[in-house]
């Protein structure tokens, strides 16, 4: 990844103490860099190339012979103009520097912005991939988990060998079962036959019972008639 510069001007520490704002600063800069006058002393370079023009036009509208002044106003003119071209060119040279460089920091800023871009559509996916981790590992746990539960479960073949025991056991007792139902039926049946038999019984006692009270009355009743009437026999006999 590409690492930009910070680069700090002289003016950056002391422009605090300016006595005017950023708009007027960069007013007055503009108006230095137009004129030259980027020092207080001295007569500025646009003033002294204007005072050289002038000295030579006046020069040549004069109507005298002068044709040896002219040629050094001229000169001078045009060395003054040199001198005053030598800073523009430079000035030139820093502002074509200025702009190659705003654009190599345009092309940088746009390529952190595309690897800016890309980092968070990777971190995008890692946190996706991250969350399939954490789903992937939480199976993996719960697997591990229910094989170690299948693990403490005995074999197979003992397993099969209990079920066939518990199979034959449900059958004994389902035969059992089967067996009781059928002596229980029986044993009610039994009862019943018991209990009809015991009814029967009962009332034939009672009828015997009846019968014995009813001839011991008849017996008694025979005995009180021949008590009251001893004779009765000699007087039927006469009577016939």
């Amino acid at each position: 990844m590409l690492r930009g510069r910070k680069t700090v001007g002289k003016g950056e520490a002391v422009a605090a103490h300016y006595a005017f704002g950023p708009n007027e600063d960069d007013a007055i800069i503009k108006h230095r860099l137009l004129t030259r006058t980027t020092t207080t002393r001295g007569e500025p370079p646009l003033k002294k190339l204007q005072k050289k023009f002038t000295s030579f036009v006046v020069e040549v509208e004069k109507d005298a012979d002068n044709y040896n002044d002219c040629d050094r106003l001229a000169k001078a003119f045009l060395q003054e103009l040199t001198t005053f071209e030598i800073p523009l060119l430079k000035s030139k040279a820093v502002v074509d520097a200025n702009v190659r460089e705003k654009e190599q920091f345009n092309e940088l800023k746009d390529e952190i912005n595309s690897q800016i871009l890309q980092v968070q559509a990777e971190i995008e996916d890692l946190k996706k991939q991250l969350e399939a981790s954490k789903i992937e590992r939480q199976h993996k746990e719960e697997c591990e988990t229910i094989r170690k539960l299948i693990a403490m479960q005995p074999p197979r073949s003992e397993t099969e060998k209990m079920i066939a025991e518990l199979g034959k056991e449900i059958a004994a007792l389902e035969a059992e079962d089967t067996a009781t139902s059928r002596l229980l039926e029986l044993r009610k049946k039994q009862f019943s036959l018991l209990l009809h038999v015991v009814d029967e019984l009962q009332a034939t006692i009672e009828d015997e019972q009846r019968s014995l009270i009813e001839e011991m009355k008849n017996s008694s009743d025979d005995q009180k008639i021949g008590t009251e009437n001893p004779t009765g026999g000699g007087d039927a006999m006469a009577i016939d």
